[in-house]
């Protein structure tokens, strides 16, 4: 059996099976190739084209197929049975301890569209709900200047957060900090980054099982999605600096957003998923609430 052979047969055990996707991938495909590339050692950038020819062992072959039958029997997301995800092409670890990364947040921070709203006088960075620490590393990277305080309500996810300021060496810039939204933050903060928890109950009740195995807390919103971010705007312009803004994910919960706070003027950010998932609010607008 080649390689290009061995990713057919695993994508279409992956289409049968019905399993879902959203954490890395989001086709059989692409989840077919990140799985038995890593299973056979190999790096994910490994040009297919060139190496469909390649000949796998019957070894490997049986190793792929039992991971594939892992993913499917588990329904677990893929980057919990390789402890490996990748952001803006940065690999992070990652265990049930805590959510698999996927921020569109990190699109803006590696892309240049938040850099309008940011000075020289931008060095004090918090990445609230930091989970493993992803968003705090990829704005540590992206500003070599700033100091970045990840904060997060689970010790687990904190503890999985360290893993990952320690493999990219930032211990001595990105610092860590158990708190309960912004009680143990008194900052002031230049920049506010928060992917919260803002699924709403009705899109909690469907998630399939993939988005299950999760920390539920992670995820959680509320009726509306709108609980955590309802005081996280309340709390927030006491912790930010004069010109500071706040960067913050709401996914699909555009809709509960502008219902929970129809005045507040805030800019939306182009992101891969649209333009109605990411927003910006500065410090004056939160201090007209």
């Amino acid at each position: 059996m080649t390689l290009a052979q061995l990713i057919t047969q695993a994508t279409q055990r992956l289409t049968e099976s019905g399993v879902a996707f959203g954490h890395g991938t989001q086709s059989a495909f692409d989840e077919a190739v990140w799985l038995v590339l890593w299973r056979l050692g190999l790096p994910l950038d490994t040009d297919l084209d060139e190496e469909a020819d390649s000949a796998v062992t019957p070894e490997q072959q049986t190793a792929c197929a039992a991971l594939i039958e892992e993913r499917i029997t588990m329904r677990k997301p893929a980057a919990y049975l390789t402890q490996e995800a990748w952001l803006q092409g940065v690999s992070f670890y990652i265990d049930e301890r805590a959510i698999v990364p996927r921020s569109l947040i990190a699109e803006v921070l590696a892309d240049g569209t938040i850099d309008a709203w940011l000075s020289d006088q931008t060095t004090r960075v918090l990445d609230l709900c930091t989970g493993n620490g992803s968003l705090a590393v990829l704005a540590a990277l992206a500003w070599p200047e700033v100091h970045v305080t990840g904060a997060d309500i689970s010790d687990d996810a904190l503890a999985v957060a360290a893993i990952n300021v320690e493999r990219h060496g930032l211990q001595e810039r990105v610092v860590l900090v158990h708190s309960d939204g912004l009680s143990a933050l008194p900052g002031p903060f230049d920049l506010v980054l928060c992917n919260p928890p803002y699924v709403c109950q009705a899109s909690m009740d469907a998630l399939p099982p993939e988005f299950r195995a999760e920390p539920e807390l992670a995820l959680d919103g509320g009726t509306d999605g709108m609980d955590f971010v309802r005081q996280l705007l309340k709390d927030a312009p006491s912790r930010m600096s004069e010109h500071a803004v706040l960067v913050l994910e709401i996914g699909n919960e555009c809709a509960h957003f502008e219902a929970a706070f129809p005045e507040l003027e805030v800019a939306w950010l182009d992101t891969s998923a649209g333009e109605d998932q990411v927003l910006l609010i500065t410090r004056d607008a939160l201090l007209s609430l």
